[in-house]
């Protein structure tokens, strides 16, 4: 049996292993397993669970607090009995219990300010999450284009090694027929040497990608990976009539997190500055207590026995009587009390009011409110810096989209030309109207249309989704 549930258990570690190597990677579990799984996106949340326990501890610092003590010891020697509080001189065990409370009544509102401060502070941790799950998807969505990018690019540089490979075996036909000089097969040998160069190349740009892939998603570099590879023209984009600058700018900063961010911390400073003012004034508090105390020496008596002993003689008629006296005296017996009833016996309770003033700190609570209004300053100056780079950086994205646009449509155009020149040129070279050289150098520029094309058209996707990106509202994946 035993050997059973482990072969059973191998075969299913195999198939989860083989599914996982077997999923392909689209745009949109990139985004989401790289916004799950970034360790930069990782250490925010963390930030952020700090926080939240910082505002928790905060607000439970309103309520009043409790604490419990207990101890026992060894006393010998000169001491105070801890239940009659007498001077003694003997060993003893001892044990105590105290039960104790207080809580601020009033601080000028010191303690819900920094509460409220705490709060503002947690959701600006929550808002820096966001941002980095942003910027990471970001990233990942362009490290996705990029392979993407590299992969057509090993595909146009395989067609053209295949094409050079095809002319080359023809025309080496050619030349052992004696139609051609042995230079054209010579300089097409080369131009496969440059072209197989170039597919080496482009292969070894599309690891790299991957692995710059991998890392924003924090994945092993060693990790089975298959990405799917949709047409570009599948991946969605705004129309760019809808990305003005001036409504994408509008939207950011009422979405992008690090705009929401800076508003928090400038709340929550205020917050801070009410708090450190308050923290100038009384603070008036109320406290009490519970407790009792042990020893083991204690005694208490157990009874007492009335002795009327006699006082002297009285004669009378020649007579003699004993006289009694009229107090009687007492004999005790004792023993020692127990650990319950001394508890009870010596049960006491405290409660008062207590005012603390600060009259001279050396300047710290007046600094601290001083600091924390420059604090505001430099957050608001540091807000307006944002939202000044963010407006830069739209209008700069939406120019470069306009570029890329423009290029993007310039490149399709040269393609087509750089296409109908190289069927030509093909025509010509089978008929001996055309050298070699001339035909390589139309093979190369054609070549060289396809991948500016290639690269022209990724550039266009990446800066629409850039400029998406800043309206705050998510990809379009």
């Amino acid at each position: 049996m035993p050997k059973k549930i482990i072969l059973l258990a191998f075969t299913l570690l195999m198939a989860v292993t083989y599914s996982t190597a077997q999923q392909k990677w689209t745009l949109r579990s990139i985004v989401d397993y790289a916004m799950a799984n970034n360790i930069g996106v990782k250490l925010s949340e963390v930030q952020a669970k700090v926080s939240g326990l910082t505002y928790q501890q905060n607000k439970l610092s309103q309520y009043p607090s409790v604490s419990f003590s207990g101890n026992t010891g060894l006393n010998s020697g000169s001491n105070q009995d801890p239940t009659t509080f007498n001077r003694i001189t003997q060993t003893y065990l001892s044990a105590g219990l105290q039960l104790q409370s207080s809580a601020e009544i009033f601080n000028f509102y010191s303690k819900r300010n920094t509460i409220a401060a705490s709060q503002w502070e947690m959701m600006a941790a929550h808002a820096n999450v966001e941002k980095n799950k942003n910027d990471i998807a970001l990233n990942a969505a362009n490290a996705y284009l990029q392979v993407l990018l590299a992969m057509q690019q090993q595909d146009i540089a395989a067609i053209q090694v295949q094409q050079t490979q095809a002319q080359f075996s023809n025309t080496q036909k050619l030349v052992k027929a004696g139609s051609l000089p042995e230079l054209n097969a010579t300089q097409l040998e080369a131009q496969l040497a440059t072209d197989s160069v170039n597919y080496i190349t482009a292969k070894g740009n599309v690891t790299q990608a991957i692995l710059t892939l991998k890392t924003y998603m924090s994945l092993p570099a060693d990790a089975p990976f298959e990405i799917d590879t949709p047409p570009v023209e599948t991946i969605p984009i705004e129309p760019i009539a809808d990305l003005q600058p001036d409504n994408v700018y509008s939207l950011a900063l009422a979405n992008q997190p690090q705009q929401v961010y800076d508003s928090f911390k400038i709340k929550a400073a205020e917050k801070n500055v009410a708090a450190n003012r308050a923290a100038m004034y009384p603070t008036l508090s109320i406290f009490g207590s519970l407790g009792s105390n042990y020893n083991n020496q204690s005694q208490e008596i157990t009874s007492a026995t009335a002795i009327n002993p006699p006082i002297g003689k009285v004669t009378v008629g020649g007579t003699d009587y004993q006289v009694f006296s009229t107090q009687p005296f007492y004999n005790y017996s004792y023993s020692k009390t127990g650990f319950a009833k001394q508890l009870s016996n010596n049960f006491r309770q405290s409660i008062g009011l207590s005012i603390n003033v600060p009259i001279f700190n050396g300047g710290a609570l007046r600094s601290n409110w001083e600091r924390s209004k420059l604090d505001i300053s430099s957050l608001q100056l540091q807000k307006k810096l944002d939202d000044q780079t963010l407006k830069q950086n739209i209008y700069a994205a939406y120019n470069a989209a306009l570029i890329a646009l423009e290029k993007f449509n310039a490149s399709q155009k040269s393609v087509q030309a750089n296409q109908q020149t190289y069927e030509f040129a093909l025509k010509r070279l089978s008929v001996g109207m055309l050298g070699t050289y001339d035909y390589i150098t139309t093979q190369n520029n054609l070549l060289k249309a396809k991948l500016e094309y290639t690269l022209n058209q990724f550039d266009y996707v990446f800066k629409m989704k850039v400029l998406e990106y800043y309206k705050g509202l998510g990809l379009k994946l």
